[in-house]
């Protein structure tokens, strides 16, 4: 079994009677007594809390301090038949140093012999203790309310009472019991600050763990950087499975069923994998990251049940929470529990998603929720007579604490905490007493829980006070080295006194050991409790935190070389509160670019608009203009996702750029920057300028010697000479550019320009060749496009590529396939958050629907999907929208609504310069003249006869055969059949692909066998 990504039942002292049936001895040493019965090691009497390997590290030091214990043997005896890496020795035998007072450089009771091992030199007192019955059970439990242990890790013997949530804690195990039996379970664990969520958590934990294998794992949502770290709290709990003594099997796990994230667990990963690893799996969409997590888990589960916690979810990133709903809304059995924590007031004030969430997976029976509220009268009561046995106290005494703690857990072990430091609740031989009246103890009560913490600070030492300050100032959780580098002491130092205040249970807690690339090898703790760490860094005056900041991020920095760039969220906050504006925006870049390539677009605005907002206090020197432009441009991608390619953030940063380039004068910059707005400038609809920026791109890429600009600039030609209705010449860029396209770079040009340049110019070629006359080679352009998509692993290119296959159906009258290809478009854009394919996929789908008669459907999906796409800015496809709503509109009703908006169509073709579907519109107003009540069929004909006109000067093959259909089919029926027969026949013998499309088999038709040659009838 795991527990806690730390403990399983294998590991020494699991089972206490076990354990007893050896010989029960004492060991005394200094103040210190090992008691092998109780399994307990007590400093001065009071019992100090130990892990179990730790504990047995220590007896078996003490049991053969005759001689020296190699390296070798303790690895045998205390973990058997198991591997275990020198490291985790390294760091259990520190943790055995901490808990006696010991350190690494005194070395007073534990000796290293370097290259021989370890033995205890202490003056040791030994003695047999009596085995007595109570033994074999569990040591004397003291009440919890409030943990001040570390998080998910347990104590060797039976866990202690949970005062007042019994009810609660006999739900959690309901909801295990049906997890056991394959029925996944979310459950949203809410209370306000104090209340004991995390304690709940821990009590049901250590319950189920005492008779159950099982595996845990732990993420902690921060404050500090936590709404910017994509998937912060899974990749946390991820790297401690993965550090565990099972973490192989783990590993394994991920490597099989979610290879992309392990790439965002280097430190897990050997070196020489990383680079085969990010082959196979680099730069995974975001829907990839959700599914592969999901997979892992439940093929996890399959072994043992896995509990998983994520606490303080009112900190969450936006992708944390995407999984979260994914996972909640899978329907495959596993055998799994989800425990979500967060602070409901502090989630509205921040008026973060988490409550929205929360509200909808309950709605929808996905989720379950159990709200914690205040410990009543009686609990109180309860906890005083369990905490203080034997206490004499003043009538009313349970019920002043209840009022002036409000029954709040936290403030409430607290004040009885510092009612013993202060004496005024103290131990007898006869049990404990209350000193002085009722009156006296409420006159000694602090109002608020901050202000008794603040007390609690006063009556430390003042170097104390200085180390936890700065400890605030590293973060919830720190590593020793950082605070040390802010106090100017040593690592040593700074170890033991962080150790002492742990042992003793003031304001911090081990959270394991850091090992730095550098070298560096130290524990990391952590706070309590949220508010111990927000009342410490408030007292820090500002002149220190900023310096403490700074030198704590420059340690970091150091440390963490060549891997900075990994702890960049985290080093850019430090940075940004140290007011050192240039590493901050340095890292706020790279911690940007690595939400983007988790395909986490909104944490990646977070950082680079923030970076931004600080290059805007520098001077305007050319290396913050450069800094200024390489933020623009990164930033481009993440607004096109988030907002449309045509909306007015995404040119508004691109305009920027190019003035940055004008600045600078030469810059290899200009090209991605003149792409940029020339995407700008095509999406919203100003063609000519979008013209005259693509051949600026063409000249510029001739003309250097980087040899990647030139199929993107053929792409960017090609692409607005398909949109003017110029298909040859498009035609001709368009395969220039796929002859020049490297598909091993379209993953990172893809992130860099928010498309990959290869899958758009596949789709707009594919759309460029049915227009041309050869629909069988337009479909494969088409599938290679979403092949090349779907190996770079970008959403977004997915998007466009699915998009461009969309306007090919259509084209192609598959009306059916446009409904499929559309549900699959809203879906993907939907989950990734891309609201202009959103509107597509909204609109086609109601196309496809009105088309097949579905109008009271269909037509409100359309609207719906227009108002979406012209929200983004989007003014290209506004012809094209207004053509085929037209289309929809006469097929489902009268065709006077048609006409009116074709007639708007085609004054925004006018208006706009678009060229392609031009002879499309001209073809449906004169199909929509011959339907009128009284048909006008030379006006029809006037239509019809524009259309060929049109279709015929963009060599538009495919057009004119649809118009000379609809003319053809006029002739026959005013009885002239030979004028129709010479329109048709030459038009349809030019074909050589295409004979299963829908205008081919009508024109055939209409021609009659007789008329075809021989060859079309193969």
């Amino acid at each position: 079994m795991v527990y806690g990504c730390l403990y399983d039942r294998s590991m020494p002292g699991w089972n206490v009677a076990e354990h007893c049936k050896e010989e029960a001895m004492l060991y005394r040493f200094e103040d210190y007594t090992l008691d092998t019965q109780c399994y307990e090691l007590r400093h001065a009497g009071v019992p100090c809390h130990l892990e179990p390997q730790v504990f047995a590290i220590l007896r078996y030091l003490l049991a053969h301090r005759e001689r020296v214990v190699s390296r070798q043997e303790l690895l045998e005896h205390i973990w058997p038949e198991r591997y275990i890496s020198e490291a985790t020795l390294d760091h259990r035998v520190m943790q055995a140093r901490q808990a006696i007072g010991d350190s690494g450089q005194t070395q007073r009771a534990i000796q290293t012999l370097r290259g021989r091992g370890y033995r205890f030199v202490g003056t040791v007192e030994e003695c047999l203790a009596p085995l007595s019955p109570a033994a074999v059970t569990a040591p004397p439990q003291v009440p919890v309310l409030v943990h001040s242990s570390p998080p998910l890790s347990l104590s060797p013997s039976l866990p202690p009472p949970l005062v007042g949530r019994d009810t609660e804690l006999a739900q959690l195990h309901q909801w295990y019991a049906a997890a056991c039996q394959g029925r996944r379970q979310v459950v949203c664990i809410t209370g306000e600050m104090g209340l004991g969520k995390t304690t709940l958590v821990d009590a049901f934990l250590a319950q189920v763990a005492m008779r159950a294998d099982l595996w845990v794992g732990c993420g902690q949502c921060i404050n500090q950087h936590g709404p910017g770290e994509a998937y912060m709290p899974l990749l946390e709990a991820l790297s401690q499975v993965g550090r565990s003594p099972h973490g192989g099997e783990i590993m394994a796990l991920l490597h099989q069923y979610a290879p992309s994230w392990l790439l965002h667990l280097p430190a897990l990963i050997p070196v020489v994998e990383r680079e085969a690893l990010y082959r196979r799996a680099g730069g995974a969409t975001r829907e990839r990251m959700l599914r592969e997590l999901a997979e892992a888990v439940e093929a996890l589960t399959t072994t043992r049940p896995l509990v998983l916690v994520l606490e303080d979810l009112h900190w969450s990133d936006d992708a944390t929470l995407d999984w979260l709903v994914y996972m909640a809304r899978r329907r495959e059995p596993a055998r799994l529990v989800i425990l979500g924590t967060y602070r409901p007031v502090e989630a509205a004030v921040q008026a973060h998603p988490v409550r929205r969430v929360s509200h909808e997976l309950q709605v929808h029976g996905q989720c379950v929720g159990m709200e914690l509220t205040s410990l009543s009268d009686g609990a109180v009561a309860t906890y005083l007579a369990q905490r203080l046995p034997g206490a004499r106290l003043p009538e009313g005494f349970a019920r002043v604490l209840h009022q002036r703690t409000t029954g709040n857990p936290l403030f409430l072990v607290a004040m009885v905490d510092a009612l013993v430091r202060q004496g005024v609740l103290r131990a007898s031989v006869t049990g404990w007493e209350c000193v002085g009246d009722l009156t006296t103890v409420a006159a000694s009560l602090p109002e608020t829980l901050r202000q008794l913490l603040e007390r609690q600070v006063e009556q430390l030492a003042v170097e104390e006070q200085r180390l936890l300050e700065a400890a605030s100032v590293a973060g919830a959780e720190f590593a020793v080295a950082a605070v040390a580098a802010a106090m100017h002491w040593s690592v040593e130092e700074v170890e033991e006194r962080c150790a002492a205040l742990a042992r003793h249970g003031q304001f911090v807690r081990v959270c394991g050991t850091d090992a730095w690339p550098d070298g560096t090898i130290a524990t990391r703790y952590g706070f309590l409790h949220a508010l111990h760490r927000e009342v410490l860094y408030e007292q820090v005056p500002v002149g220190r935190r900023v310096r403490w900041h700074q030198q704590i991020g420059h340690r970091l920095e150091a440390g963490y070389e060549p891997q900075a760039r990994e702890l960049a969220a985290e080093l850019a906050e430090h940075f940004v509160r140290g007011h050192d504006t240039v590493r901050a925006v340095r890292y706020l870049h790279a911690a940007g670019e690595q939400a983007i390539q988790r395909s986490a677009h909104q944490e990646a605005l977070l950082h680079l608009t923030r970076g931004l907002t600080l290059l805007h206090g520098l001077p305007e020197t050319p290396e913050r203009v450069r800094q200024e432009l390489d933020l623009q441009l990164a930033l481009g991608p993440a607004l096109i996702a988030t907002k449309g390619q045509a909306s007015p953030e995404v040119e508004q940063a691109y305009v920027r750029a190019q003035a940055l380039c004008h600045w600078l004068g030469e810059t290899p910059q200009i090209f991605p920057t003149l792409r940029g707005v020339w995407r700008c400038s095509l999406n919203r609809g100003a063609l000519l300028m979008a013209r005259e920026l693509g051949q600026q791109c063409l000249r510029l890429a001739q003309h250097t010697a980087a040899p990647t600009p030139l199929p993107e600039a053929h792409e960017a030609l090609g692409t607005i000479l398909f949109f003017l209705g110029e298909y040859a010449a498009a035609h001709r860029h368009l395969e220039q550019g796929l002859t020049l396209i490297d598909r091993t770079t379209q993953r990172a040009e893809a992130l860099r320009q928010s498309v990959a340049p290869g899958v758009w110019c596949l789709a707009v070629a594919a759309n460029t060749l049915w227009c041309l006359g050869y629909p069988a080679q337009a479909r494969r352009r088409c599938q290679e496009a979403l092949v090349l998509a779907q190996e770079i692993n970008h959403p977004y290119s997915l998007a466009v590529a699915q998009h461009f296959v969309l306007l090919l159906l259509q084209r192609r009258r598959e009306v059916a396939a446009v409904q499929t290809q559309a549900a699959a478009l809203l879906s993907l854009a939907t989950s990734h958050g891309f609201p202009l394919f959103t509107g597509f996929g909204t609109y086609w789908h109601g196309w496809a629907l009105a088309m097949q008669s579905q109008g009271e459907k269909g037509l409100p999906q359309i609207h719906q999907g227009m108002t979406t796409i012209v929200a983004t800015g989007q003014t290209l496809t506004q012809p094209l929208c207004l053509t085929t709503l037209a289309e929809a509109a006469g097929q489902v009703g009268p065709v006077d609504e048609g006409l009116c908006l074709l007639a708007k169509a085609l004054s925004a073709f006018e208006s706009t310069g678009r060229g392609d579907m031009m002879a499309e519109a001209y073809r449906l107003q004169g199909e929509f003249l011959l339907r009128q009540a009284v048909p006008d069929a030379a006006q029809a004909e006037a239509s019809f006869q524009q259309a060929l006109s049109i279709a015929r000067r963009q060599q538009a093959k495919s057009w004119e055969l649809r118009a000379a259909v609809s003319l053809s089919r006029l002739w026959q029926q005013q009885g002239k059949q030979d004028e129709a027969q010479q329109l048709l026949a030459p038009l349809y013998s030019w074909f050589t692909e295409g004979f299963d499309t829908a205008d081919l088999q009508e024109a055939k038709v209409l021609l009659g066998d007789e008329t075809i040659p021989k060859q079309r009838l193969r």
